[in-house]
């Protein structure tokens, strides 16, 4: 390693850090990636791994296998425990060692975190789906409360162990709900036969709305969609209280259920603390438009975990296509530094917006301007996500694997795999 070279640290291995990487790669630099985990995860595709469509290999790539080729950068497996923004240094903790690793300059691409929007009580009871662990998680819990249902005599017992509540209503919210609902009766329905199983899908949102950046027909279209499925959706009534066997509504509704699927919101990664500034609503790191983090020399923040403005005033959303290019342009910008270049500000390109809520249901704001639902909107979805795929194995595996859902409905990832650790694992990503 050429040490004269300047040094660029990026924490964080998802889409924003992911693309500044490759941004650098064989450039005049030397990186160093730093993630919690060794693989990057496609989390649009997360829901489909906890409703047994697709394996957890089929969305996650190992990092050093995307930068094999590429010399300059490296990476490293360990959590981020301290930033020493005045002498330009990280702590990490590596196992049982703990290392200092000095940048030039840094990159935070740390993601977002579930918000419970003050009533983090709500935790111990409710199911995530932020992480492959969490995929993983919510996919062993539905098999095994299936499994145990089917011998359960009492009939209010077994109907609450087989009603699914999914809380959110964003594209994560609903195309939860309506995978969740195909797979119990388009598949699970067929193979368990030694009692009749009834089974509720509950989506609650407490807008009276479904995705709120949706102008207003594609909301009410998503909504049309996911009750023509079967879906039973709550809207204006947020969750008040969750137990283990039951949730209520701010309405005084009671509904008895085992699974709570927490999609409500998130926040900030808890990383922007550590640079010791003020934070924006949702613990937003707010960041200058070359995505620099004012005050803190040589440091870059991408991504959900950052606060920007556009032109009206309003921050950017949390969405990958921003990470994405807030990644490049952070990396570039560090290029146009240490070469003397000029520095460019964020602008935005948004190609707009789609969520899928089922087989052949979807809804699509195509650059903002096309709305489409329905069956093309689907076929849109299903295109975008797979040539968005790292690695042509995943993309081969993941199209074969649809094509098997669409034509037999059936679903083949239906093993439960008990993992004692995996709650503890936390996710860099985002």
């Amino acid at each position: 390693m050429n040490t004269q070279q300047p040094r660029v640290i990026i924490v964080g291995a998802g889409f924003g850090g992911l693309f500044a990487a490759r941004t650098l790669a064989n450039k005049p630099v030397d990186v160093l990636l730093i993630d919690r985990n060794n693989f990057h995860t496609f989390t649009p595709l997360l829901y489909q791994v906890a409703t047994c469509a697709l394996d957890p290999s089929e969305i996650a790539y190992p990092v050093r296998t995307i930068f094999r080729k590429n010399k300059n950068v490296r990476a490293l497996l360990g959590n981020v425990t301290d930033i020493d923004y005045t002498n330009k240094s990280l702590t990490v903790q590596v196992g049982e060692q703990t290392l200092q690793e000095p940048y030039d300059y840094l990159v935070l691409a740390s993601g977002s975190i579930p918000t419970y929007f003050g009533q983090d009580v709500f935790k111990e009871n409710a199911l995530e789906l932020r992480t492959l662990s969490d995929a993983v998680n919510l996919r062993n819990h539905i098999l095994s409360l299936f499994e145990e249902a089917t011998w359960v005599a009492d009939e209010a017992v077994r109907e609450a162990m087989t009603t699914i509540v999914v809380v959110g209503g964003g594209p994560t919210g609903l195309e939860t709900a309506g995978a969740i609902y195909e797979l119990y009766n388009h598949v699970l329905n067929r193979e368990y036969l030694h009692r009749e199983l009834q089974t509720r899908v509950i989506l609650v949102e407490m807008q009276p709305y479904l995705l709120a950046p949706y102008p207003d027909k594609l909301r009410q279209a998503a909504l049309e969609q996911l009750e023509s499925l079967g879906v039973e959706v709550r809207l204006g009534s947020p969750v008040q209280e969750v137990a283990k066997d039951h949730i209520t509504l701010a309405d005084g509704t009671r509904i008895d259920t085992h699974t709570l699927v927490w999609a409500a919101g998130v926040k900030g990664s808890p990383l922007a603390e550590m640079l010791e500034l003020p934070l924006q609503r949702g613990g937003r790191l707010p960041i200058l438009p070359t995505t620099e983090v004012p005050g803190r020399a040589g440091v870059y923040a991408v991504g959900d975990m950052t606060y920007l403005e556009d032109a009206s005033g309003q921050p950017y959303p949390m969405l990958i296509p921003v990470a994405q290019q807030q990644g490049e342009l952070a990396a570039e910008n560090i290029l146009a530094e240490i070469g003397g270049g000029e520095k460019r500000p964020f602008r935005y390109h948004d190609r707009g917006s789609m969520a899928t809520i089922g087989r052949r249901r979807a809804v699509a704001w195509i650059y903002n301007k096309i709305p489409m639902r329905g069956y093309f909107a689907w076929l849109a979805w299903l295109a975008l996500h797979l040539v968005t795929l790292l690695g042509f194995r995943n993309r081969l595996n993941v199209f074969i694997n649809w094509m098997w859902n669409y034509f037999t409905y059936d679903r083949s990832v239906r093993i439960i795999l008990e993992q004692g650790t995996q709650k503890k694992e936390l996710s860099a990503s985002g």
